[in-house]
């Protein structure tokens, strides 16, 4: 499995799942936690998907029946309180730490859904909630983005900003379908992109910037 496949949740089963365990690991052991996390992060950058395809190897061989986009989404929730490094700025001007607290609001926020989904009332004031989220990201983007030198690193930024509101817009769009159809799976793969993106603005603000 690629990251061109149909659903983002390949890219964040290291950063969801196993960066939280190995930073529990890391206190009891710190040499084998950091081993362990170099490993990790070389085998999923040279072979894309590879942490995904372990763990799902573990949940089939437990003969586990979970839906992994959910159980993803809910992780977030939890990994959104692990200092998580590739997806935090390290530098400390108020801009980058709003664009910190902002990015990690919306993901915190998003692994709600599947506990409130069931409960219409929640939900749709959940739904205020996640809009709210994304026009603060999107504002904190603005701020940073007279940070970033050079036209090309602003241009990488503006491009990455597209892709979010275009994934923020089709966020929408499953939503309205959810309440016709009550398809809860196709608003958690659809939640999951809009973590992948939030991720990718962090990534590509850290690479320009720091």
């Amino acid at each position: 499995m690629t990251m061109g496949d149909e659903t983002p949740v390949t890219s964040l089963v290291l950063p969801v799942i196993l960066r939280p365990i190995l930073s529990k690991l890391e206190r009891q052991n710190v040499s084998a936690a950091q081993t362990l996390r170099s490993a990790f992060s070389k085998a999923e950058s040279s072979h894309p998907g590879v942490t995904h395809d372990l763990v799902l190897g573990i949940v089939r061989r437990a003969d586990l029946n979970l839906n992994m986009n959910e159980s993803i989404l809910r992780l977030q929730g939890i990994a959104s309180d692990v200092d998580v490094v590739e997806y935090r700025l390290a530098r400390s001007e108020d801009a980058f730490q709003e664009l910190n607290r902002k990015s990690a609001s919306l993901k915190k926020i998003l692994s709600r859904i599947p506990d409130e989904i069931a409960d219409r009332k929640t939900f749709l004031e959940t739904i205020k909630e996640i809009a709210s989220a994304i026009k603060k990201l999107l504002d904190a983007v603005n701020e940073v983005a007279g940070f970033i030198p050079g036209s090309a690193g602003k241009q990488a930024l503006e491009q990455r900003k597209r892709e979010f509101v275009k994934y923020s817009k089709r966020f929408s769009n499953t939503l309205k379908e959810y309440f016709k159809e009550g398809q809860a799976n196709a608003v958690f793969v659809s939640a999951l992109y809009l973590i992948h993106q939030t991720n990718m603005i962090m990534v590509t603000v850290k690479n320009k910037c720091e």
